[in-house]
């Protein structure tokens, strides 16, 4: 079954930077896209961006634009999302997630209800 596993976060101050990791496991295609959440108390699960391993083009949201980076690296089925200049509004719980894979899409996904396995959550304090 497809796992997955996430580490990297932590506090950190305003301006400064935190890469997280996304291992994966249990993949039974080879064309899966890997998406990134946030979610914080109160507010629904927030679409940061996403990766589709096969061809490595990315999608961000219009808050991370710019600051924050997806990269994969498929010999170790991990992908990390590089996060610079953050702000206090970043603060959430980040999860990793991947879709089913069985099939090729013509767009990166950016719902949270388009993918299929989720990581437990690691938590992003921003704050000074």
């Amino acid at each position: 079954q497809v796992q997955l596993v996430e580490s990297g976060g932590g506090l950190v101050q305003p301006g400064g930077s935190l890469r997280l990791s996304c291992a994966a496991s249990g993949f039974t295609s080879d064309n899966h896209a890997i998406g990134w959440f946030r979610q914080v108390a109160g507010k629904e699960r927030e679409f940061v961006g996403a990766i589709m391993l096969s061809r490595g083009n990315t999608q961000y949201a219009d808050s991370v634009k710019g600051r924050f980076i997806i990269s994969r690296d498929n010999a170790k089925n991990t992908v990390y999302l590089q996060m610079n200049s953050l702000k206090p509004e970043d603060s959430a719980v980040y999860y990793c997630a991947a879709d089913y894979g069985g099939l090729t899409r013509i767009r990166i996904p950016t719902m949270s209800r388009e993918y299929d396995y989720w990581g437990q959550g690691t938590q992003v304090t921003v704050s000074s």
